[in-house]
């Protein structure tokens, strides 16, 4: 392997960078045409730049450790690397950081909360938070929810939803224990009645049958449809990703939402 060295401005050489692109271009050609594991490390020990600068990213917006989201982000960086295919003609770098970011993402969304709130609502705590502690400096007393939706420049009914979100984002596990008088302890799960265990089941069986639909699709719709309803790319991001237009993207998104509701006999309202 050549070793490199950054120029005073911390940037690699122009030469050094052309030279790690053609080493980089031949070891996936290479990996095509005979797949294995050391063609493949050596690949992640190349592009490991990617990795950091996506973990390091990360590490400002969760409370992750730096360590864990490089694991991750290397998954993903594997995934590009079983996936690319040269024939395309992308650059390796553009192709590889959607599959880092997505790993990551998924990464911190099952670390994360129980329950999704939607981005502006999470904007808009942090945008609270810091709204309160100016209050409290001002005026020497917590804001009301009043106030605060006020300066949210949002209605009182909004903040109250997005107090309630807050809140409920971890819900509490039906076993943990509960105290009952003599009877010793038992579990909330045991204590509360379920009415809606026939709406879990269908749930359940609609997922089954949304992966089943999902395999049945034609391989590039499938692909567009992961990228945008699994990655969250964008329709512009996902046209770069696959090497499509931006047309191509909506018209695959609408071809393959059409089939999945045909192949699962939903009707349209």
């Amino acid at each position: 392997m050549i070793p490199y060295s950054l120029n005073k401005s911390g940037a690699m050489p122009t030469t050094a960078t052309n030279e790690l692109k053609h080493e980089i271009w031949q070891l996936l050609r290479e990996y095509q045409q005979s797949p294995s594991e050391n063609i493949r490390n050596q690949l992640v020990k190349l592009n490991f730049g990617l990795v950091r600068k996506e973990a390091h990213y990360w590490t400002n917006q969760c409370h992750e450790t730096y360590d864990d989201l490089l694991q991750v982000g290397c998954l993903g960086l594997i995934r590009a690397i079983e996936r690319f295919e040269l024939s395309k003609g992308h650059a390796f770098s553009s192709y590889a950081l959607p599959y880092i970011r997505g790993e990551i993402q998924h990464y911190l969304r099952d670390k994360g909360v129980t329950v999704r709130i939607p981005r502006r609502w999470l904007a808009l705590q942090q945008q609270a938070i810091g709204v309160s502690r100016s209050w409290r400096e001002k005026h020497n007393r917590q804001p009301t929810d009043s106030e605060l939706a006020a300066a949210l420049e949002i209605s009182p009914n909004e903040w109250q939803e997005i107090k309630l979100a807050w809140v409920n984002r971890a819900p509490l596990s039906l076993d943990v224990p509960i105290q009952d008088g003599e009877e010793g302890s038992t579990c909330l799960g045991e204590l509360v009645p379920d009415p809606n265990y026939r709406s879990f089941q269908l749930a359940q069986e609609d997922q089954l049958r949304l992966q089943q639909a999902l395999v049945q699709l034609e391989k590039r719709t499938r692909d567009v449809l992961e990228c945008v309803f699994l990655q969250d790319l964008t329709q512009k991001q996902v046209a770069e990703h696959l090497g499509i237009s931006v047309v191509t993207v909506s018209r695959r998104v609408k071809k393959g939402l059409d089939l999945m509701k045909e192949l699962m006999g939903v009707a349209d309202d």
